[in-house]
């Protein structure tokens, strides 16, 4: 039973995890765009709250609860790749996390030199790695 309330808290982690890095890099298009001064300010105020509040404890809880699940039941390193496939998807995801922070750091010292475009294609990264790694997870192909 443990396991299981395991599985959902992480699951909920995740979500929340994946709500942040969709939307941090959405407000950065945003706050790239912006053209004066009390916009840049709410955009620096918003950024912050969403990477301190929201996503790294949600990236914490979904390691924790993700360790402790292998921890009950370390037998999933033998079903096969997927699970290392999925764990080094996570390790790369929490590179593109720690890049998010970053970027939060540049526009909070007015240093951000990358214009609007480059946020929409860099807010397309979580997307690739959810599919692949919902694809790991669920068919579990190798």
């Amino acid at each position: 039973m443990l396991y299981l309330w395991l599985k959902a808290l992480h699951l909920i982690a995740v979500v929340c995890w994946f709500a942040g890095l969709f939307y941090l890099p959405r407000l950065f298009v945003y706050h790239a765009m912006s053209e004066d001064q009390p916009s840049r300010e709410r955009f620096k105020i918003m950024e912050r709250k969403l990477y301190r509040g929201i996503m790294v404890p949600s990236m914490i809880a979904t390691l924790v609860f993700g360790l402790w699940m292998i921890a009950l039941n370390p037998a999933l390193f033998a079903t096969g790749g997927w699970l290392h496939a999925k764990l080094a998807l996570v390790v790369l995801l929490i590179g593109y996390h720690h890049v998010c922070g970053a970027q939060l750091k540049r526009f909070a010292r007015d240093a951000n030199t990358r214009g609007h475009v480059f946020y929409r294609w860099f807010n397309e990264v979580p997307v690739l790695f959810l599919i692949a790694i919902v694809i790991l997870v669920i068919v579990k192909p190798f």
